[in-house]
């Protein structure tokens, strides 16, 4: 099944959902965002086991959000974009079954926030993570604010963001990040057994499973309505629109 720019593959109890933009390292347009959800409900709707969340290509996840698009957003413009975020990553933390996110390469920024929404996350040895978002004048905006401290020490949420440290395979490894590193020729085949393995297990007791591990480590909606509202609230101000305009073009932010 095709919802371009996203790919959904069903073989038996196992899905594949892949954004299929290699090109552009798998950057969130708002179409990607909108056909995102669309598949994550026809793969809910199949009555799948497992989930596995991937990019196309050897060189991205998800390098992040749609910087073009964003640049020039009014508040209101960036408000709707995060409630878009927003659905996305909590359908994917409330998927009814369990989500693996397959990193390879870089997940970046809104690529990043993906992969904190799934259940579990492989990475290749190539994989690349970060909040990265402080570069362009804004902050996380679709849960990465919320999820990140619920899964790393303060300290390290706290550089993640303030700094937009990226950290490879093993270092994101270490402060918890991701649950295991696999040799880039072995991780298609490691991602497989997994997602096999996950939906080979009793699927109402893994449901249950889930929903009760969510129970426990629930992320605010205060605090996911506080984030929508700081990174909305930032669009229009001179750091954005410089930070962005310096990314598209290739040169060095001159922040205020």
């Amino acid at each position: 099944m095709s919802t371009d720019p996203i790919r959904l593959d069903v073989d038996g109890d196992v899905g594949r959902l892949t954004v299929d933009r290699p090109e552009q390292l798998n950057a969130l347009t708002v179409e990607t965002l909108e056909s995102m959800t669309d598949a994550l409900d026809m793969a809910a709707d199949a009555e799948i086991r497992a989930l596995v969340l991937a990019g196309a290509g050897e060189e991205a996840f998800v390098a992040g959000a749609d910087i073009s698009y964003m640049v020039d957003l009014s508040t209101p413009e960036a408000q709707a974009y995060a409630e878009l975020g927003h659905r996305v990553t909590d359908a994917i933390e409330t998927f009814p079954a369990p989500v693996v996110a397959a990193v390879d390469g870089y997940a970046l920024g809104g690529g990043s926030e993906l992969a904190l929404a799934a259940d579990l996350r492989v990475a290749s040895e190539d994989a690349v993570i970060g909040q990265t978002e402080v570069d362009v004048g804004i902050i996380p905006g679709w849960g990465g604010t919320q999820r990140l401290a619920r899964l790393v020490d303060d300290g390290t949420a706290r550089r993640l963001v303030f700094l937009g440290e990226r950290l490879d395979a093993d270092a994101a490894a270490a402060a918890g990040l991701f649950g295991e590193v696999v040799p880039a020729d072995a991780f298609d085949d490691r991602v497989a057994t997994l997602a096999a393995d996950l939906a080979s297990r009793p699927a109402a007791a893994v449901r249950a499973a889930k929903e009760a591990l969510n129970a426990a480590q629930t992320v605010s909606s205060t605090g996911l309505a506080l984030e929508r509202r700081a990174w909305s609230g930032l669009f229009g101000t001179h750091d954005q629109r410089e930070g962005m305009r310096a990314f598209l073009e290739n040169r060095e932010p001159e922040f205020e």
